[in-house]
């Protein structure tokens, strides 16, 4: 569980190189110590993250947006309110107000 991540391929730049892999005392080991330094050069922090929200057709923003139609039944019209799934917008990329701490970044903050 968990192998379908970015850190077992590799891609994440805080991970630990694969078992048998070889590390600075490995062969190769200074091209490794290199990328390692390398590495280091990568923020552990995140700025930004995928809104949640969407625009609609009018550019209001809101998590969902409903349509009230009316429906009649046994003679009495009532109100009733529709999920809109169409025409709506991805509010995209949003800057966070405090930088966060990436979820894959190898260190205790705090230990109990």
């Amino acid at each position: 569980m968990g192998a379908s991540g970015s850190k077992s391929r590799g891609l994440w730049p805080f991970a630990s190189p694969a078992p048998g892999g070889g590390g600075a005392e490995g062969p190769g080991g200074q091209q490794a110590l290199a990328r390692a330094r390398a590495a280091r050069a990568a923020t552990p922090f995140v700025f930004t993250r995928r809104g949640s929200m969407y625009y609609d057709e009018d550019g209001d923003l809101a998590h969902e947006f409903y349509e009230e139609t009316i429906v009649t039944k046994n003679g009495r019209k009532r109100a009733k309110l529709k999920r809109i799934h169409k025409n709506l917008i991805p509010q995209g990329i949003v800057k966070l107000e405090h930088p966060r701490i990436h979820v894959d970044f190898p260190v205790i903050i705090c230990e109990v």
